[in-house]
This record gives structure tokens, sequence and C-alpha cells, in this order.
């Protein structure tokens, strides 16, 4: 053949058959015999034809590429939920239409309305704030199926797949607790964030049911980057150098930790009792935790597997279209390293 664009017609000639028959086969339609399945398929690879997906997938009011709109895509526990989810979708005969939101409700919307076009199946994505109230009707106006991953939506008519926050922070003072520990501070997090207050009330009901008494001066807001852990850290043992115990909100308030309790002369470790180490727990495991010295102790909601789930939440919602909206909530893990 020459370098011209081969067309549907040019495999109907050369497999000797008609166009529709060409179209039922390339479709899976109608009742076609499995000899003349196998002289079509024949004539597409001989041919070299590439299939118009997108002109196929209008005709048949359906598509096969699932939108992820992520606020940060080079965030690591972004990057895993993206990785699962585009995994999940794969083995379905699925791809991923992958963007990013930024910071606002706004280019949340808009990235919503720009896959839309795009005449995507459906569509994931992760709130851009945890104190974030959707507007509703401009998210289902588009009419696609949608899921909510990780930060529950307050709109309980989308499906939700996220952590059991509230269990993760039990499982982590718990684990504190039962080591020795009395004086448990938590850092990170600001207060308009449902997450932290989900963590902040497993952690309290965790130090009730042990006897222990509830120190607000020891629950401290913290912004996100490392260099902010780490100043506010020092500066809260410095100010309560009882604290024998911290549980962090993000990954990045663990790793600015070392440097924090390092700062004001303690070490990072187990041993409670000689006054000099500080045990950690952070939440949300990455792989830079299992790389300091110490190594930190992590609770971990599997952000890979969140997106695995909400792959197949829109997969079902793309098959069963009156179905009921579905919260699935996914337990959390302790990955004890040398930090706690």
């Amino acid at each position: 053949m020459s370098s011209k664009k081969v067309t549907i017609t040019d495999v109907a000639r050369h497999a000797g058959v008609s166009v529709t028959t060409v179209s039922m086969v390339l479709g899976n339609k109608g009742r076609i015999s499995l000899g003349m399945i196998d002289k079509v398929n024949h004539a597409v690879e001989e041919l070299g034809y590439i299939r118009n997906r997108a002109a196929a997938n209008l005709r048949a009011n359906a598509s096969e590429i699932i939108g992820l709109i992520l606020r940060d895509i080079s965030d690591p526990y972004y990057a895993e939920i993206a990785a699962g989810l585009s995994e999940e979708l794969e083995q379905q005969g699925y791809m991923l239409f992958l963007t990013q939101s930024g910071g606002t409700q706004e280019k949340l919307e808009q990235c919503v309305l720009t896959m839309a076009r795009q005449s995507v199946g459906g569509i994931a994505f992760c709130p851009n704030d945890e104190s974030q109230q959707f507007n509703l009707e401009k998210l289902t106006q588009h009419n696609l199926p949608m899921v909510c991953i990780s930060r529950a939506s307050h709109d309980r008519q989308i499906d939700h797949v996220g952590p059991d926050n509230t269990y993760a922070a039990k499982l982590a003072t718990e684990h504190l607790i039962k080591q020795g520990h009395r004086r448990i501070a938590y850092v990170g997090g600001t207060s308009a964030s449902l997450c932290r207050a989900e963590r902040i009330g497993g952690y309290c009901s965790t130090l009730m049911q042990f006897g222990l008494p509830f120190k607000p001066e020891w629950v401290i807001e913290c912004g996100k980057s490392q260099a902010t852990a780490a100043q506010t850290i020092q500066q809260l043992l410095s100010a309560h150098p009882q604290i024998t115990a911290i549980l962090c909100h993000y990954s990045s308030t663990a790793l600015g930790a070392v440097y924090g309790i390092h700062r004001t002369g303690r070490s990072i470790g187990k041993d409670k009792f000689i006054g000099e180490q500080v045990s950690v727990i952070g939440f949300d495991d990455v792989e830079e935790a299992a790389l300091t010295v110490p190594s930190l102790t992590f609770i971990n909601s599997n952000a890979r597997e969140m997106g695995k789930q909400a792959a197949k939440r829109l997969i079902d919602q793309l098959r069963q279209k009156d179905r009921e909206p579905c919260n699935l909530i996914l337990p959390p893990k302790l990955i004890i390293r040398d930090s706690a």
C-alpha cells in the first residue's frame, strides 16, 4: 500500500467484503461468521488500518477515555492514586486522561468542562481543598459518571473512595500508648481540614480511652512544607519538652520533624525513658520514609488501592446507569519502622 491513510473502504476491498461487514466486525456488532471476522482482521493487520476510536465512541455514545483531575500531579500521594487508577483502567480496556486543577474551585470546574468537551466516559477527581463545598450542579450537569477520591465530598450524590482517617489516628495513637508514651502531640494541617478533624477525633478518643488528658496546646496547625514543619516542631518541643511522641498530619510534616527534633538537641527513636528521643508517626506513607535515618513509622492508607477502587466505581457507573451512590472507605495499615 502507499503511504496514504488506509480507509475502511480499502479494508473491505482487500478482504473481499462489504464496507458494512467491516464496520460490523470492527464494532463487534451483528451476527458475523468467524471466517468473515478472520478475513476482516487479517486485512486490517496487513494494511495497517488504524481505527478512529473517537468517531467510534461518538457513534456508540460511549468513551474509552476516563478523566482524572488532581490538585498537583507532582505530589507523590496523588501520583500513587493516578498509578492505581491507570492500572485498573488499562486492565478494563480504558485509558487515562490526566490534568491538574491547582488550588481553586473555579479551575476544578473548568477541568470538568474541558473533559466533558473531550467526550470522556467519566471523571475521577480529588478535591482542591478538604473543606471545599462542591457546586454539585456544575459538576453533574454534564451527566457523566463521577467519583471523588481521598477527601470526602460533602455531596453524597457523588461516589466517594477514601481512607478511614479516624481509625488511622486511633491506630497510630494506640501504638504509641502501648509503647509507654503518655505525652503525645499532633502537628500539621489546618482547622478547615475535614481530614484533620477526623484524625484528631481518633487521636483524642484514644487518649480518653486510655485515661490520658487531651492537651489543646499540643495540637498545632502547620503548613505542608518540610521547612515549616521543622520550625513548628522545634518551637513546640522547646515550649513543651515533656512531649515524647508526635503524630504528623502530612508525610512532609513527618520528614520535616526529623530536622525540627534535631534542632532541639534530641533524636528520633523509640527510647522514651531517657528523655532525649522523640517518637514520630506520619500519615500516608512515602518512599522517603524508609530512607531517613532512622526510618519513619507511618500509617498508610494505600493511595494506589484507592485509585484502583475509584476506577472500578467509574466502570460500574458506566455499565449500570441508574444506581445508588457509593461511599467506599478503605482501612489503614500501620507500617512499623525505627521512629516509633
